[in-house]
Formats: C-alpha cells, sequence, structure tokens
C-alpha cells in the first residue's frame, strides 16, 4: 500500500484557488439589479444568477401576505437598499429555507450574498459576526432556534461583547433570526422557548414579532441596526395572513404595540401569546370586562413608558407569555414592574406561563404544557373580584 509520504500532495490555498479559477468574490456578492444601473452590461460570474433579471413588478402592497412573505419581502428590499446585507444559513438558497422565508432570493443577489452553509451553527454564526466586524451586514437563518444553542458562545462572548471590549473600535450589526416556540407535536427538542436564554446576554437586543406588518418593519428595522439582533419568529405564524407596509414602513425595535385599549387591566404578551390572549379577550368582554393588551414585541429592551402610562390606568396587570415559569421573560418583566411601579398597582402581578416541563409530543399534554384561552379569563375575573 501506498504510504502517506507517497500520497501526500502540496495544499491549494484560497489565493492559489482564486487565481486558477478567475473567480472574484467580491463581484459575485454584487446584486445584478444594481450592476445594471451602473453599466449597461453584465458580466455575471457563475456564482450568480446566470440570467438577467428583468424589471421587478410593481408591488402591492394592499394585497394581503403571510408572514413568510413579509419577512422574505424585507430581506429583498433591504438587500436592494444596501449591497452589504446578505443572508447565510442552512438551506437558504436553492431550497429557499426550512420556512421559505428565502425563496428564489439566490437567483437575484446570487449564493455569495445567499449563502448555504454547512450545519454547523457555531461556524456560519461565527462567521456572520466577523463579517458584521468587517462592515457587512449579515441575516443569520436558524433552522430552528434550539439549534441556535449550538451557537450561543459565538452569540454570548462574540457577538454582544465585541464593541464594548474594542472600546467602540468594532460594531456587529447582525441578525440572528429563525422560527421559535411551542408549534404542533413536533415534540421537545423543537419546541423550545428559549426568549429568556438569550435575554440575559448584554449587549444584544431582543425582538418578539407577531403579525405579517410588524414582521416586515421590524425586520428592516434590525438589518438598519448597528446592534445585534436576536429576532424570534413563532413558528406557527408563519401562515398568519395580513397587509403589510411598503418599502419604507419601518418599526422602532424597542416600543410596544397596544393591541385593545382598556380601562380595567393590562394585559402584557408577546408573540403566539397574542391571539391566545384576543381570544381571551372576547369572553371577557362579554362578560363584562375591558382589558387592555399591550404586544411587548422588545422583549430587551422592555417598552417601559408604554407599560407604566397603561398601568396607571389600570393598576392592575397580567403577563402572559409561552416562556417557561422560572425564570422566563415574565419573571424579568414581573420583576421590573414592581420595583418601578409597585405605588401604581392595586394587586401584585401574575404571570402565566408555560410549565417548567419539557413540550411533550403527545398532542393533549402540549396544549396542557402552554397558556391557554380558559386561563386568561379565570386570571383576570381572580383579580377583577379581588380588587372590588
Amino acid at each position: 500500500s501506498r504510504t502517506l509520504q507517497q500520497t501526500k500532495q502540496p495544499m491549494m490555498t484560497m489565493r492559489t484557488f482564486l487565481q486558477q479559477t478567475g473567480y472574484n468574490p467580491l463581484q459575485a456578492m454584487r446584486s445584478p439589479l444594481l450592476e445594471q444601473q451602473r453599466s449597461s452590461s453584465i458580466l455575471t460570474p457563475n456564482a450568480v444568477a446566470p440570467e438577467l433579471l428583468e424589471a421587478p413588478a410593481k408591488t402591492d402592497f394592499s394585497e394581503p401576505r403571510f408572514m413568510w412573505q413579509s419577512l422574505r419581502e424585507a430581506i429583498d428590499e433591504e438587500m436592494e437598499r444596501d449591497p452589504n446585507v446578505m443572508i447565510m444559513g442552512e438551506d437558504v438558497g436553492h431550497y429557499g429555507g426550512s420556512y421559505k422565508v428565502t425563496t428564489d432570493l439566490y437567483k437575484k443577489f446570487g449564493e455569495m450574498r445567499i449563502l448555504d452553509t454547512p450545519i454547523c451553527e457555531n461556524g456560519f454564526t461565527g462567521m456572520a459576526i466577523g463579517a458584521a466586524m468587517t462592515g457587512l451586514r449579515p441575516i443569520v437563518e436558524g433552522m430552528n432556534m434550539g439549534f441556535l444553542l449550538l451557537a450561543f458562545n459565538q452569540i454570548s462572548n462574540n457577538c454582544g461583547m465585541l464593541h464594548y471590549t474594542s472600546g467602540g473600535q468594532y460594531k456587529v450589526p447582525v441578525v440572528i433570526r429563525g422560527p421559535g416556540g411551542v408549534g404542533r407535536q413536533l415534540g421537545a427538542e423543537h419546541s423550545q422557548r428559549l426568549e429568556s436564554y438569550f435575554q440575559s446576554i448584554p449587549g444584544v437586543q431582543l425582538v418578539a414579532v407577531s403579525t405579517p406588518r410588524n414582521a416586515k418593519a421590524l425586520l428592516k428595522a434590525a438589518i438598519r441596526s448597528d446592534n445585534p439582533v436576536v429576532f424570534f419568529e413563532h413558528v406557527l405564524l408563519y401562515n398568519l395572513k395580513d397587509e403589510v407596509g411598503g418599502p419604507d414602513e419601518v418599526q422602532s425595535l424597542e416600543k410596544a404595540e397596544m393591541v385593545k385599549e382598556g380601562k380595567d387591566i393590562t394585559i402584557l404578551t408577546y408573540g403566539r401569546m397574542r391571539y391566545t390572549v384576543m381570544e381571551a379577550v372576547k369572553t371577557l368582554q362579554a362578560k363584562g370586562y375591558d382589558p387592555e393588551v399591550i404586544d411587548l414585541i422588545s422583549l430587551k429592551p422592555f417598552d417601559l413608558h408604554t407599560i407604566k402610562n397603561s398601568i396607571s390606568k389600570t393598576n392592575k396587570a397580567i403577563i402572559v407569555e409561552e416562556c417557561m415559569l422560572t425564570g422566563g421573560i415574565g419573571a424579568s418583566l414581573s420583576a421590573e414592574i414592581h420595583e418601578r411601579f409597585f405605588d401604581l398597582l392595586d394587586h401584585n402581578v401574575i404571570r402565566l406561563s408555560s410549565q417548567d416541563v419539557p413540550t411533550a409530543f403527545a398532542l393533549e399534554l402540549e396544549a396542557a404544557t402552554i397558556v391557554q384561552p380558559e386561563q386568561v379569563v379565570d386570571a383576570v375575573e381572580k383579580v377583577m373580584t379581588s380588587c372590588q
């Protein structure tokens, strides 16, 4: 048999590879549409769409979109607006992402700006952070937010700290997004509620979207932000359909959304639980109660101005979340309210959270893990009765 010495070949460096192939990665990262504005003829390298694109048809923004479509639209518009924006992750290219958020974008922007990666979350998240430090604006798509636990070191020790530890020399404008939350019989590992894991990281913003409209507007804002943003999309909301804003509509990453005004009690929620709460509100209104519902959206930092204004009016608060009871988002928010607004309260803050157990696969047990509308109705009635 041949020895290792006999089969050993000289290593090809990246410089040698580029010289031999004539491939220019900077050229590959350019958008064909942007190049078309500079020149009437385009030489398209193999890594980019193999054919010229026609001018895009005028978009009708009054037409309702699924949430996955609104997210795709946000990425498309921001990549067209800024050639430094790119997205990377598993199957984001030809396959279009696990929930189709990047469908066909590789045809428009090329395979270096829509970058398919190996199954190696810590590797490509670290690469995105490094790219952000050099001036790009990467979007990292996790196939599931639970998988990004493999990149927790990169998100916590690098993403959140580099601006601080470099004395402000580096910015890390990266968006880390993907599906999370309890789905329908996806099993424990694919039904994790990880918001509070990322909330504890210094230097990182945390956003949870809930409608097609705020999903698009908030993703655009996150991409433009110079701060690292962890962007939660609930796995059961991708097929939610509603109207979205145009390319100029951008929503503040730090502001909560008033879903319903009321005078009796403040209900604070986010993500999928917004719809659980609104289902409960129908029953509560039929019983004569008038709750105020606020979608937190920003999980770090909390919009304490909006929260205080509401509690000043109602003097009572309930937090409804899908995160865990122990150490969850509700635990942090409840502490903030009690410490800052204690004198405004007629009743202690009530938390309705998921059970501190792995999410079951069985449908009935899965439903018992998370908050249901009947529990919201019951909690409101108990608080209102005790304050009479």
